[in-house]
């Protein structure tokens, strides 16, 4: 359930109109909803209260510090993947001890930094990266907390570029090594192992790939439990889906249900990682029409939000939904829905039926919440948009239009250039 509702012919946020924040905000604008946020960490949460579990929300599905901090009061922690992450973490108030770090490529500058502010644990994905927290936590003289990514070589039957648990991606590291992995690093005297990783996607609309990966990875803990080690903590990763189109994702209960089978009985902390799932549908992207134009039979709307605002479309040729932000017209259109970026990838939809459109009229792209402006950027030198949080009849500006200043706040011109007509000869 969201709370992006038509009263009268007019789209609202919870209680808010959406036309009137695209005319006090401008466009494009991102706009969330609370309420909507709340009530999927409680659905997600309440779907585990009968074990152990830590949420660990994912940061980059929307790194923002306003929804950040409402899932830190609502108890959340955080999987972060970077510096970054980790500090607008710790900034919107998450417990260090709910935060795992992820990633291939953690830095060395990275690895101390988590260290210093007692993360939870990291996710190790590498002998390499293992050998190097193991270096940097006995300079810091600090025993360093970890689990390893175990890779379970499962088909998440998800978008190739979103798919992260088969043998041919790059994350984690495979059956056949992760057991050489443990073995080598319970006898390293700076790291403690506590635990266990597998994550295989993101976008799951099916549970057969989730339950697949849940068993091999029990089965392969109790193989690694063999070796005298004692784990505390399972963290079976995240990416359960949301509807964009037709797709009928399971339910966080049933997704509990699943995972709960097959782990219960285990007597360890279950750490899940959602992202989309808890943000996805709660933010909407408005853009306006900016020009109609027919060419050649072909008709387009074009509007002010670009591939640098929403990439998904561009990215991974997915599905948005798109509706009116004011029904006026009986009329509909099939159309291609652009945006004023110079490629032709630039898109939000194709050959989509749709309300008739005018110059000047609000479009309002749904599911937007999740990989939307934590992919964003400035890419035909286009400024970020502003976004605004909305909770009942009350309305927050969470973050500011970038500005063109801001887009060059962190450059310099050397000041050995010369820049009169005379000198400049090309």
């Amino acid at each position: 359930m969201d709370y992006f509702n038509y009263k009268e012919d007019r789209l609202y946020c919870e209680n808010v109109p959406i036309d009137s924040l695209a005319k006090k905000y401008g466009t494009p604008l991102y706009v969330y909803s609370l309420r909507t946020i709340q009530r999927h960490f409680s659905v997600f949460d309440e779907a585990f209260k009968d074990i152990s579990h830590v949420i660990c929300f994912s940061v980059k599905a929307n790194p923002t510090l306003a929804i950040l901090f409402s899932l830190a009061n609502m108890g959340a922690g955080a999987d972060i993947v970077s510096l970054g992450e980790l500090f607008i973490s710790l900034k919107a108030g998450m417990d260090a001890k709910k935060i795992v770090f992820s990633g291939v490529g953690k830095t060395e500058k990275e690895i101390e930094s988590a260290l210093i502010a007692k993360i939870l644990m990291f996710n190790v994905e590498s002998f390499d990266e293992l050998d190097l927290i193991a270096t940097v936590a006995r300079r810091l003289e600090i025993k360093a907390p970890i689990s390893f990514r175990v890779n379970p070589d499962v088909d998440p039957k998800t978008h190739p570029y979103i798919s992260t648990g088969l043998k041919s991606n790059k994350f984690g590291i495979s059956m056949e090594m992760a057991k050489e992995a443990y073995k080598r690093a319970i006898h390293m005297e700076w790291i403690d192992v506590i635990g266990i990783d597998c994550h295989i996607g993101s976008q799951l609309i099916s549970l057969g790939p989730i339950k697949e990966a849940a068993a091999r990875l029990m089965d392969f803990m109790q193989g690694v439990e063999g070796l005298g080690v004692t784990l505390r903590y399972i963290d079976v990763g995240g990416g359960l889906g949301i509807r964009y189109d037709q797709e009928e994702p399971p339910e966080p209960i049933e997704y509990a249900e699943t995972i709960k089978d097959i782990l219960k009985g285990m007597g360890k902390t279950i750490i899940l990682e959602p992202g989309r799932v808890i943000v996805g549908n709660a933010g909407i992207l408005v853009s306006k029409v900016i020009y109609t134009k027919k060419q050649d039979g072909k008709d387009f709307i074009i509007v002010d939000a670009g591939m640098n605002d929403l990439i998904r479309p561009a990215l991974y040729g997915s599905f948005q939904r798109i509706d009116s932000v004011v029904r006026k017209s009986k009329s509909n259109m099939k159309t291609d829905i652009v945006g004023p970026i110079c490629e032709s990838s630039d898109f939000f939809a194709k050959d989509r039926l749709i309300e008739a459109k005018k110059r000047g009229d609000l479009l309002a792209i749904f599911g937007a919440g999740a990989y939307g402006v934590s992919m964003a950027s400035n890419y035909n030198f286009r400024p970020r948009p502003a976004q605004v949080l909305i909770h009942e009849d009350k309305e927050v500006l969470i973050t500011k239009r970038e500005t063109l200043d801001d887009m060059i706040a962190c450059e310099a011109i050397p000041s050995f250039m010369s820049f009169s007509q005379e000198a400049y000869n090309p």
